[in-house]
């Protein structure tokens, strides 16, 4: 069970609640769109649960690469969810109180709620920042940076949604302050436009990035080079003549390589010892499937490992 997405849906139901009850008390436009959002961010909680349950299965006769793209499939219902039931419905009704005279009420149920709001969704947000600056740690990269290229969608889906929710919060308290201040419902409408637009952004990055994952995404180049040297340091191998890998689901990669055996043995024998070359790679959970060939000695490296 992915403690993120667990984590993330109790917080956006308990806040989703309160939200939607400081709505209906206070007449808030920016209120009502926080409302739409989490409930938003709820029900996606449920598609990124299924995403990690459904992509944990093994490789079988019908998915020999195995399910590990069906995260990708479910993410991407998570994310048009996102923009449809949030960010339309925000950027909607922000629209139509535009022109509205009436004033909000109960400005103190609408600033209690967002603080408390803020603090359950900075709970959730730190747990995916833990795990992503973790692994951005091991991959030596930059966290915004790991977050993008991170092929964990539930990950960076809990991580965007609760970045936008804090932010989104922010937005609220401003135009509902700037409504009380002034008297004009306008900056309470402009909030709810806001925070409208900022999901819309959120939710297309989300989209973009699970279409590239569906399509078909390749590693990083430190990841090729770091798999390449560790396939050099295998006694057998005396040299990587190419390496492909495509990812094929979270953390999970499909890997062909040709190589250069140590010795110069018969056709039966380095089959045999290609085939367990493959399986000592295969024992490794990030290796859905190894395929290796034979490269002839001393044959360069493929032009995209030497760069």
């Amino acid at each position: 069970m992915n403690v993120t997405v667990v984590v993330a849906f109790g917080a956006n139901f308990l806040i989703a609640l309160a939200k939607s009850a400081a709505a209906l008390l206070t007449g808030s436009a920016s209120m009502v769109a926080e409302a739409a959002h989490s409930w938003a961010d709820t029900g996606n909680e449920i598609f990124l649960f299924v995403a990690d349950k459904r992509s944990q299965r093994r490789p079988d006769r019908s998915h020999p690469h195995g399910y590990g793209r069906e995260a990708y499939v479910w993410s991407m219902f998570a994310a048009v969810g996102l923009f449809v039931a949030g960010a339309a419905v925000s950027i909607v009704h922000g629209i139509q109180q535009l022109g509205a005279e009436e004033a909000a009420e109960n400005y103190t149920i609408a600033y209690v709620v967002l603080a408390i709001s803020f603090v359950l969704e900075g709970t959730s947000f730190l747990q995916s920042y833990r795990q992503l600056r973790g692994e951005a740690a091991d991959t030596h990269t930059e966290l915004l940076e790991r977050a993008l290229e991170t092929s964990d969608p539930t990950l960076r889906a809990v991580f965007a949604e609760d970045s936008a929710a804090l932010i989104g919060i922010v937005i609220a308290v401003t135009g509902i302050g700037l409504h009380q201040l002034t008297g004009d419902p306008v900056y309470d409408a402009i909030g709810s436009i806001l925070v409208g637009l900022l999901l819309g952004v959120v939710a297309f990055v989300l989209i973009d990035r699970n279409r590239r994952f569906l399509v078909g995404e390749g590693v990083t180049d430190a990841v090729e080079h770091t798999v390449v040297e560790a396939l050099e340091q295998m006694d057998e191998v005396a040299s990587v003549g190419y390496l492909h890998m495509e990812i094929v689901g979270p953390h999970r990669v499909y890997l062909v390589a040709s190589v250069d055996l140590v010795g110069d043995e018969s056709e039966s024998t380095v089959a045999d010892r290609l085939r367990a070359l493959e399986e000592r790679l295969e024992e490794r959970d990030a290796v859905v499937e190894a395929v290796l060939t034979v490269s002839r000695p001393g044959h360069p490296p493929d032009a995209d490992l030497a760069d």
